[in-house]
């Protein structure tokens, strides 16, 4: 006779809507401190776009972007708000994720009930994707206010904002697998975020970049998401949707995927 084999950790996510319960119950304890936690998810990038886009767009003025020049304010605001989605997307995937599943153990209390491992990552995947969307509404409305960009295709930018929250919350959930502790995140912010932060052309044209540098710069995720959202600032369409649109999707579902498998084998530990 056989003995009993546990399933693998890396069998196919099991999708249900028993994802809704636990998404909704962290709108709802959210939900008092939503003005505080607004004004800090948008403070820094706005700090970020005033101090840059003003006092250093005034020394650098215009710059060259796909055959046509554009203010340095305008170059600026479209990359970091993807910046500030990919930032608000990892926060709520690695420290405040953590905290429900490791120190407050409120992942436990919920698998005690109908709902599965599955839908708890889902779920939280989904919410880091949305709050990383409820910050970079807020600071594209501030854009608008600031009349940086008027363009209509700005909806579209918004769509494209809303895949990178996806992406970028599913590459933090694997790095919430592997921590055992909150230091653990320092690693994935000073090795993976910020020199992303730095190669992706938010601050500055990815020419300017080394051949190399330029060639793997074109790979990373944060890139994708500039090269789409960059064009619509402008009023123009990418260059290459598909490759970048394709690009944010492989990457989501391999991440996601394996974010699910990780976590799966340390429940099962």
């Amino acid at each position: 006779m056989h003995p009993h084999r546990s399933p693998s950790p890396w069998r196919a996510p099991g999708l249900s809507l028993r994802w809704w319960p636990v998404f909704l119950r962290n709108l709802l304890v959210w939900r008092k401190l939503a003005i505080p936690s607004l004004v800090g998810n948008i403070a820094e990038p706005l700090m970020w776009l005033l101090a840059f886009g003003y006092g250093l767009g005034a020394l650098v003025g215009q710059v060259a972007v796909e055959g046509r020049t554009v203010p340095y304010i305008l170059f600026l605001a479209s990359g970091s708000v993807c910046l500030s989605t990919m930032n608000a997307a990892s926060f709520e995937a690695l420290y405040s994720a953590f905290s429900r599943m490791h120190v407050q153990k409120t992942w436990d209390s919920i698998l005690n009930t109908p709902v599965a491992l599955d839908d708890v990552v889902l779920a939280e995947m989904l919410w880091a994707a949305f709050k990383a969307l409820f910050t970079a509404t807020a600071i594209l409305a501030v854009m608008l206010a600031l009349g940086i960009s008027h363009s209509p295709k700005l909806f579209m930018a918004w769509a494209v904002l809303a895949c990178a929250g996806l992406m970028f919350a599913s590459i933090a959930l694997i790095f919430n697998a592997l921590a055992r502790g909150y230091d653990f995140f320092t690693y994935y912010f000073t090795l993976v975020l910020t020199p992303m932060m730095f190669l992706s052309g938010v601050f500055f044209p990815r020419e300017q970049l080394p051949p190399g540098v330029h060639a793997l710069s074109g790979w990373l995720p944060l890139t994708h998401a500039v090269e789409l959202v960059r064009p619509l600032f402008m009023d123009q369409w990418p260059a290459h949707p598909l490759r970048h649109g394709l690009g944010m999707a492989l990457t989501t579902a391999a991440t996601y995927w394996i974010a699910l498998a990780l976590t799966r084998r340390r429940f099962a530990a």
